[in-house]
């Protein structure tokens, strides 16, 4: 067993002890070799070095029952130990780190003491204490004050404001170095206190103020795993966490990642990995000051950023070219005059509060008076959300770093002028007139379509088949045998992916999002729900029925079924549990384990799937958004083609046809379909050709970049060839499972960025451009 676990620690490239040690004191140093283990053996202490820097050692704590070799706390972490010399001491005055006699680290502890220990406590706590005491106060020094980049139940993050101490996160170097990062997660005491992220000194993300339960910007998602608390007086703030005691066994932890991503993190005792649970940061709306000054961000609209109602773009041109920093102005200036109001603006992430002035005693009549005497306040919101609301918080400048999200939002009263609440009770006048005389008229028509719809739909649930028509709803009855295709219940799909939680969710593409679910038989599945905002709709939703319904084979994505119920669209599918091949393929980590075979097999099975397609299905289909975010892998990392909601059936002898609505992915589409509308199978030929480029050269074609010249991916290739073709898909599988002499490429149709350096120019970063906000739906020559 001990052969065993060496071996396993070797791979994680960490040292395992022979000897585990209960404590550290004066007569019995810790060496490199050795290692201490906290008394239920939960954590283990010692010296360890990583795969990237194995000739540095570092004095750390890392996980032992579970997730054996994860760090979790470095002492030395900016100035490691040379080879195996290192030695763990306790004096009189605390812990230190020696090298060949040299300190390298020590706690730095002012207090002396008699009989000095240091213990590893089972919550990962490293303390430095008198041994003859007992109690939390016996404890002179702890690492629970100076976290790295894990922030772990019991911890505390915030700042001392009588002795000046501060508990803050900081991200490792890299995944290989713990040497401190860019990125720092930490109060910031300016205004009423909020939780900024920072790279260096750029502000990167703000958590918005503690509104009562949670920060404001973070949704609020039900859980039964752990408690927070946040506290707020005249002498310190801080944010911490425990495990409660309905869930004891759960282990919980949070990361600040090298790249500057904060996870909550939960292990999963059946896959034996740990499951992100929340990540802070997750679209551009998160980032800081997106919208500028009295913008809103919201993440299911098109543009992102919005002006508030009585506001406008401060600067219209750049605005409407996407450049929405210098944010929005009111459309009348305040002028502290009688007759000026408020304007409740629900479901915001509040503002920015380093500028902004809070009393917790305040009611919010109180509030509302305090801001309206002061003419430099702009709006004023409750400090706690919960009930009714209390406490007052005041804004006395632009409104900075607003989003918009669902109702779980905090209500933002904004200050108007007194013509603009004038403008307002005029409007709401007329609009109460214009309402309320074809009201009852209305009514009885609704009540009268009501009564039919429910006839409607009762005659449909009989045939137990439904179709969806454009409002959303079951009407028009499908032939089941005909489809071939199961109908699932909303409750079922319900139930299977945890009331669609976001602990499900695996993302989010144009259709909308995609949630990870389990049937009562055990079989996973993931489910495409047609998002409301979704630019695709009823034709993109029959489109990928219709046609995937009827294929089978072992590169396509199997279509389980579908749900029309409840006023709802959604898809079900296998689950595919190593996500989609840019994924895979362009993660500095992952890319690491992606070898040639691996490659090949998967260009094969690409291709094979598209001859399929193309020659050896019922039907002849067109794929037209083939690209590598559509090729799923499975368990084998063996591909899958999906998304077929932009594909087109061919009948009988029919090989090419046109359009009027270009859609797909730009990069992807050839010249010939993009420019004049054309397309036919030699269309995903031109998209097959460059993904096969992406994954040998492991680079995006758009975001490709070349000191040279300005060409993408496939011009690049053509530079080192001379000329290019596109051949049927058999002739493909043909070259790729023979060895037959390959014939001379010819040029490409086109192949030159107009803006490299606009245009996607970091090739590690995700770039999906389907059917939604961002993809092309028409494009026509200069």
């Amino acid at each position: 067993m001990k052969g065993s676990i060496i071996i396993l620690f070797c791979l994680f490239t960490f040292f395992i002890t022979c000897n585990a040690l209960d404590n550290i004191n004066t007569t019995q140093p810790l060496r490199d070799g050795e290692t201490l283990v906290s008394e239920r053996g939960e954590f283990e202490m010692g010296f360890f070095n990583t795969k990237g820097l194995p000739q540095n050692r570092y004095f750390g704590i890392w996980y032992k029952k579970i997730s054996y070799g994860t760090v979790v706390w470095v002492a030395n972490r900016d100035n490691p130990v040379a080879n195996t010399s290192g030695v763990v001491t306790v004096t009189s005055k605390g812990i230190v780190v020696l090298a060949k006699e040299t300190k390298v680290w020590s706690s730095n502890s002012s207090t002396s003491v008699n009989n000095p220990v240091a213990q590893l406590l089972d919550s990962g706590n490293l303390v430095f204490r008198d041994k003859n005491e007992d109690g939390p106060e016996s404890i002179i020094w702890q690492s629970f004050d100076h976290p790295v980049d894990n922030f772990l139940p019991g911890m505390k993050y915030g700042i001392n404001f009588v002795t000046g101490m501060e508990r803050y996160i900081s991200s490792w170097k890299s995944d290989d170095d713990p040497s401190p990062g860019d990125f720092v997660y930490r109060f910031d005491p300016k205004g009423y206190p909020q939780v900024e992220l920072r790279k260096g000194s750029n502000l990167t993300y703000r958590t918005g103020p503690w509104v009562g339960d949670r920060y404001s910007g973070i949704p609020k998602i039900p859980n039964d795993i752990f408690t927070v608390q946040y506290v707020l007086s005249e002498k310190e703030v801080y944010y911490t966490f425990e495990i409660t005691n309905a869930s004891e066994s759960a282990i919980a932890r949070s990361i600040l990642t090298p790249q500057g991503d904060l996870q909550r993190l939960t292990w999963n005792k059946q896959s034996q990995q740990w499951t992100n649970y929340l990540s802070l940061q997750v679209n551009d709306c998160d980032t800081y000051r997106l919208c500028g000054g009295n913008g809103v961000c919201n993440i299911n609209n098109a543009p992102r950023c919005e002006c508030m109602q009585w506001f406008h773009p401060k600067f219209q041109e750049a605005w409407s070219a996407a450049d929405w920093s210098g944010g929005c102005t009111r459309n009348n200036q305040l002028d502290c005059a009688k007759g000026e109001g408020f304007v409740k603006v629900p479901g915001l992430k509040l503002p920015d509060t380093r500028l902004s002035w809070y009393n917790l005693s305040l009611n919010r009549n109180e509030c509302e008076r305090w801001c309206l005497n002061n003419c430099s306040c702009m709006a004023y919101s409750h400090t706690d959300h919960r009930g009714s609301g209390s406490g007052c918080l005041l804004w006395f400048d632009d409104l900075i770093d607003m989003r918009g999200y669902t109702d779980d939002g905090q209500d933002l009263y904004i200050r108007m002028a007194a013509s603009d609440l004038d403008e307002r009770k005029s409007s709401s006048t007329n609009r109460v007139v214009v309402i309320v005389l074809p009201l009852l008229a209305a009514m009885t028509v609704i009540f009268v379509l009501i009564l039919l719809y429910a006839f409607r739909k009762r005659k449909l649930e009989r045939t137990g088949t439904m179709r969806l028509g454009y409002n959303g709803h079951a009407t028009e009855a499908i032939n089941k045998d005909e489809l071939d295709l199961p109908l699932f219940t909303f409750m079922q799909i319900a139930e299977a992916t945890n009331g669609f939680s976001f602990s499900n969710k695996l993302g989010e593409g144009g259709f909308g999002p995609v949630y990870k679910g389990m049937l009562d038989k055990g079989q996973e599945i993931a489910v495409k729900r047609l998002s409301k905002t979704s630019k695709q709709g009823i034709d993109e939703f029959m489109n990928e029925v219709s046609c995937i319904a009827k294929l089978q084979h072992r590169n396509l994505v199997k279509l389980l079924g579908c749900c029309v119920e409840e006023g709802e669209r959604m898809l079900i599918y296998e689950y595919m549990p190593n996500r989609g091949l840019d994924s895979v393929l362009f993660d500095k980590e992952l890319c690491k384990s992606f070898d040639w075979p691996k490659r090949y097999n998967i260009i094969n099975g690409m291709s094979r799937g598209l001859l399929y397609l193309h020659e050896d299905s019922r039907l002849r289909i067109i794929h037209r958004d083939f690209k590598l975010s559509n090729i799923l892998l499975d368990y084998e990392m063996n591909p899958k083609i999906s998304d077929f909601g932009m594909a087109r059936i061919f009948g009988g002898s029919e090989t090419e046809a046109s359009t009027t609505r270009v859609v797909g992915t730009y990069g992807y589409m050839p010249p010939e379909y993009a420019i004049e509308g054309l397309f036919s199978t030699k269309s995903d030929v031109y998209s097959f050709g460059v993904v096969v480029l992406e994954i040998l050269s492991g680079k995006r074609n758009r975001g490709f970049k070349h000191p040279d010249h300005n060409h993408n991916l496939v011009g690049h290739a053509w530079r080192r060839y001379n000329e290019e073709d596109r051949p049927s898909m058999s002739s493909v599988v043909l070259m790729l499972s023979s060895k037959i002499e390959l014939p001379i490429p010819k040029e490409p149709g086109f192949y030159s960025e107009r803006n490299p350096e606009k245009n996607h120019s970091s090739p590690s970063k995700c770039e999906t451009e389907t059917i939604n906000q961002m993809s092309i739906t028409h494009l026509a020559p200069r």
